[in-house]
């Protein structure tokens, strides 16, 4: 038999361009439809002819998942099996063009396979990403309209994707028409669009999920009969509309376009209920029609979703010509960040002096100034730049994104925020998931990329391997974190996020807060979420005053934003607790956040290295949740450690390599 092509990508150190940045800017398009057409070096080739009743079958490198195309002729079908049992039931596959569902009455042809094995950079969760997957792309005819386009699917060893390719002239409007079929038996995390993607995350039992209801990815699943997990998303989110999904109330979610998804609440009290109506209307789209991948991630354990790298893996590298050096382009820079507002704080410009001193202190790399800086002059700015840079602290600017809706205007911006010396860019209100927004942050990430500035969007939808392409986004929104002061399940509602939210990407929680925002999780609790949520620019909620005069302030300190290492240990369940090992450098951290029910952990320390290490660990003061206990004792990886959690509680463990 013939092996199945092999698509080899090799990392290289090329010449710089030497074309100008913004002569490659506006190339860009071009750039991301090339990778799209050709992502990597093609060898050995093979082509293979199936007719319409033949099932199809992609399976992951190792054998244990695989993805069945059933092309009948009435209605394409797939499945999705995790060692030959169901990880996605029978489902419809389809594309709908003009009002035309290209998945019915269709017929099957050649079969392209390749498979990918590539390491590339990666920033968060670890340093190193895998995408290797065998993938077909499946020639399709739909018979009444002769129209012809590409399914092209890719099994990895921990998931699935799939997309569609569909190739022709002049404007097209298309729609969705796949659905995701979960196993009888599941249970099912998700929350609705009333907040776009802020909403707080339900546990339910498929069969309690109703018709009509709305979920906003990822939608994460436990298996039945403790096979495993998988969660829905997409990845390589632009020049289209996002996706959402919609229950059917038979244990099916449908996938449904950002201009079909309800109007958030955010949304109707930013823009109205016009605007509303205008993005409302499906978006046409010039010549070729490639949708964003739909995303399976599917694993045995929770480690397994945490650490899946699809949703960047299926994205476009970044452009040399724009980010020389991809991940380490000199002026990206990952960090931590102070931020005036939520915890006091003077909103003047004396106040921000102050907050960079602090940050400087802390030795945390930047402060996030909100939008009262427009009220200052250039000259105060440049003082202010100035005076942070002394204390090693950068500065990041807030802007409303519907001031930044024209060319004209985002070059204002950002060629401000570069003359001054102003680093990134936190850009607020999108609320919304239409192509016309998707677009939006496609302009301001090349735009920003032009000026050398860094950003990180608020009021934004969910990641979906923005930052791969384009590595100056640091971080995105799109969660519930601690900015809503009111909630009353917030341990509940942190032990979720690692495993549904954060599975996406990247979020700007705004972790880490001593008042009452923290609600029933205790101190330990707080400074262990610093350690558990991903985010490449970490902004901490607590005054930096606060966390300086906290009892565990050199622990929070050496808290990274990037990890080289991440395991989910096995102890993690959905909403009851996450536990965290991450390595950077030499240092390991053990991070545990506990849910509504008070428990006792023994927790092996089998992660270190054969050496010895020096232990700081943040315990729950038991009595008191708005104190913690610290002790200081050696370790080596034959250890376990005691940790006794209250409710909402915590830990967190620094073990330090000993030379």
């Amino acid at each position: 038999m013939t092996k199945p092509r092999r698509l080899e990508i090799h990392k290289t150190n090329p010449k710089p361009c030497r074309a100008t940045l913004a002569t490659a800017l506006q190339s860009r398009r071009d750039f991301l439809a090339a990778v799209i057409a050709a992502p990597v070096v093609i060898t050995n080739l093979r082509m293979a002819a199936t007719s319409a009743s033949s099932d199809i079958r992609i399976k992951s490198p190792n054998g244990q998942v695989q993805f069945l195309m059933l092309p009948d002729r009435a209605q394409f079908r797939y499945r999705i099996t995790l060692n030959n049992r169901p990880a996605i039931d029978t489902s419809e596959l389809g594309i709908i063009i003009d009002g035309v569902n290209l998945g019915q009455e269709a017929s099957a042809g050649k079969i392209e396979r390749y498979a990918v094995n590539e390491i590339y950079p990666s920033r968060g969760v670890h340093t190193d990403a895998i995408n290797h997957c065998n993938g077909a792309k499946i020639s399709v005819t739909h018979l009444p309209t002769k129209t012809n386009h590409i399914v092209e699917v890719r099994a990895f060893n921990d998931g699935v994707a799939f997309r569609y390719v569909v190739s022709g002239n002049g404007r097209r409007v298309p729609d969705e028409a796949s659905t995701f079929a979960v196993p009888a038996g599941s249970v099912v995390w998700f929350h609705d669009f009333e907040g776009h993607y802020e909403g707080t995350y339900s546990r339910k039992e498929l069969a309690e999920v109703k018709a009509g209801e709305w979920a906003a990815p990822p939608l994460t699943i436990k298996l039945p009969n403790d096979q495993g997990y998988a969660s829905i998303t997409e990845g390589a989110l632009f020049n289209y509309a996002g996706m959402g999904l919609q229950a059917d109330g038979r244990g099916g979610f449908k996938a449904v376009l950002g201009h079909a998804l309800p109007v958030s609440h955010p949304f109707d009290l930013r823009y109205g209920k016009e605007e509303a109506k205008r993005l409302a209307q499906a978006a046409a789209i010039e010549g070729t029609i490639t949708t964003p991948w739909r995303v399976v991630m599917i694993g045995t354990d929770l480690n397994s979703l945490v650490n899946c790298d699809i949703v960047n893996s299926v994205s476009p590298p970044p452009d040399r010509a724009i980010f020389p050096n991809g991940l380490q382009t000199d002026w990206i820079k990952p960090g931590r960040a102070v931020w005036k507002y939520l915890d006091g704080g003077e909103s003047t410009f004396e106040g921000m002096k102050e907050f960079s001193r602090l940050a400087g202190r802390l030795g945390f790399e930047y402060n996030v100034v909100e939008g009262f800086w427009q009220k200052w002059t250039e000259d105060q700015i440049r003082e202010l730049v100035e005076y942070s840079r002394q204390q090693e602290v950068g500065l990041w600017f807030w802007k409303h994104s519907r001031d930044l809706r024209s060319a004209e205007a985002r070059e204002k911006f950002f060629s401000q925020l570069q003359r001054v010396g102003v680093v990134g860019a936190k850009i607020d209100f999108f609320d919304h998931e239409a192509k016309e927004i998707i677009d939006l942050y496609q302009a301001l990430l090349r735009n920003s990329a032009e000026h050398r500035v860094m950003v990180e969007f608020h009021g934004a939808n969910k990641p979906a391997g923005e930052s791969r392409t384009w590595p100056n986004e640091m971080t995105r929104e799109a969660i519930r974190g601690l900015e809503y002061r009111s909630m009353q399940t917030r341990a509940r509602h942190n032990t979720t996020l690692p495993f549904t939210r954060f599975l996406a990407g990247h979020a700007d929680y705004t972790p880490m807060h001593f008042g009452e925002r923290r609600r029933e999780t205790s101190w330990a609790h707080q400074i262990s979420s610093a350690a558990i949520f991903t985010s490449p620019v970490m902004i901490y909620g607590a005054h930096p005053k606060n966390i300086l005069d906290n009892p565990a302030v050199d622990l929070i300190k050496n808290i990274p934003s990037v990890w080289d290492e991440t395991r989910a240990l096995k102890v993690s369940a959905i909403g009851e607790l996450a536990a965290f090992a991450r390595l950077s450098g030499e240092t390991w951290f053990l991070a545990v956040i506990n849910g509504e029910t008070a428990k006792t952990l023994k927790i092996p320390l089998s992660f270190l290295g054969n050496s010895k290490y020096a232990g700081m660990l943040v315990r729950d003061e038991r009595d008191d949740p708005a104190a913690v206990k610290i002790e200081n004792s050696r370790f080596t990886s034959a250890d376990q450690v005691t940790i006794d959690l209250r409710v909402g509680g915590g830990f967190v463990g620094r073990f330090s390599r000993q030379k």
